[in-house]
């Protein structure tokens, strides 16, 4: 009898039956507060009736309608909604399935559009797991290990975690932007490099939040040198940081947009935005796809516009965002393991260390499986797998917030 890849591991034991709103339902009939929202994807809440009954009327008129062969409405007016939504001049979008999909057409486009061989990531950023995606991927070597040879043109240079550095953030920022200069002085010239790829929150890597003087370093330096920047906004996008975007945070206009996870709801759908005159860079031939724009996902995707936008949910992100992480950092302050409590909006970290400050990704897998025990759902991140982190719905209220708190509490208590 066939079954998974035995190198597939659950973070839960949950076997889900249902969903609704922030609490999914497993067979055996036990409610679980889900802070995974499906990695960042079901920002409407498992089954929002909104998006369920778009995708049941658009199932009913046309389920795919390959967007290179013939047209269809959903993908027409989903473009012309994100362009109320994205970057005043990205006015541009090419859609396909997943993150990695969406970050390797955003590597193309930017070697075709510059005529630059080299793209430079940073320390602990996650692009994905394609050949291309995994070789700008540093946030840790399971990601990569095994895969060789992986993509060249590649150029690493570090992201200001101030936690792991033992500084302030103005000192690891300015740390980050010299030896950026030094990455693009020694390893990767300004005249070969085509785009600077970053995450507004590491996310992966640990849940780390960029900041403006970093972000508009990055800024400078691609202006000065011709280079563009691609803020990758799959984990970080539609509302899941307390701003529709997370770069809305720094004040800094990207080149490209990458966006998915939270776009449909949980149906696969990711696109990067561009201005139309740097999209028209791109090859003759170069982007295309069976299943990108599914009439489907794009109804999804619509709804789940309209959700956030008609029920508040970006400022929602950022009230219960700022609750979560008060209640956090109360538990933290009791609890010498938990180092470092940090974050955006709904999407939030808390670092475990041992008594010597070094990662302890044992006492973060000891309580992450508590919370499962106690009924509330978690994963972990982090180079070495130490960052419990919280991704609740974006739907989610007070009381959830509290509640997901007080197992917090003794999942913690119980396990450290």
């Amino acid at each position: 009898m066939a079954g998974l890849s035995p190198i597939l591991k659950q973070a839960t034991p949950v076997l889900a039956e249902r969903g609704e709103g922030v609490y999914l339902y497993g067979e055996d009939g036990r409610r679980y507060l889900d802070f995974t929202a499906g990695i960042g994807v079901t920002s409407t809440g498992h089954c929002h009736p909104r998006v369920v009954e778009a995708v049941r009327e658009q199932a009913g008129k046309l389920i795919h309608g390959q967007y290179t062969t013939v047209m269809h409405r959903p993908l027409l007016t989903l473009s012309e909604r994100l362009g109320e939504v994205l970057p005043s001049g990205l006015d541009a979008l090419f859609y396909v399935n997943s993150g990695s999909e969406a970050v390797e057409a955003a590597l193309r486009l930017s070697r075709h559009a510059t005529g630059r061989p080299n793209v430079l990531v940073f320390h602990g950023s996650f692009h994905g797991r394609t050949v291309g995606a995994a070789s700008m991927t540093t946030s840790a070597t399971k990601f990569r290990a095994g895969f060789a040879p992986l993509m060249g043109g590649v150029a690493v240079a570090p992201f200001p975690t101030a936690y792991r550095y033992g500084w302030s953030e103005q000192e690891a920022t300015r740390f980050a932007l010299r030896e950026l200069d030094y990455v693009l002085a020694t390893m990767s010239s300004p005249a070969e490099t085509a785009a600077f790829f970053v995450e507004p929150v590491l996310g992966e890597g640990g849940y780390v939040p960029a900041n403006t003087e970093f972000m508009q370093g990055l800024r400078e330096r691609a202006d000065r040198h011709g280079i563009l920047l691609v803020v990758d906004e799959v984990q970080t996008g539609f509302g899941r940081t307390g701003r529709f975007w997370g770069h809305d945070h720094f004040d800094v206009r990207p080149d490209v947009v990458i966006t998915a996870k939270g776009l449909a709801s949980g149906f696969p759908l990711s696109a990067i935005a561009a201005s139309k005159d740097l999209m028209a860079k791109a090859w003759p031939g170069s982007q295309g796809g069976t299943y990108g724009g599914n009439a489907v996902a794009c109804a999804a995707a619509l709804a789940t516009l309209d959700v956030v936008q008609s029920e508040g949910l970006v400022d929602n992100a950022a009230a219960m965002g700022t609750r979560l992480r008060e209640g956090l950092a109360k538990v933290a302050a009791d609890v010498p393991a938990i180092g470092d409590v940090r974050g955006l909006g709904l999407m939030l970290g808390n670092e475990f260390v041992d008594s010597d400050g070094a990662p302890d990704a044992a006492a973060a897998t000891r309580v992450q499986q508590a919370a499962s025990a106690a009924g509330l759902l978690l994963l972990t991140c982090g180079a070495a797998g130490n960052v419990v982190r919280m991704i609740p719905p974006l739907v989610v209220n007070a009381e959830q917030i509290d509640e997901g708190l007080g197992l917090w509490r003794e999942a913690v208590t119980s396990a450290v």
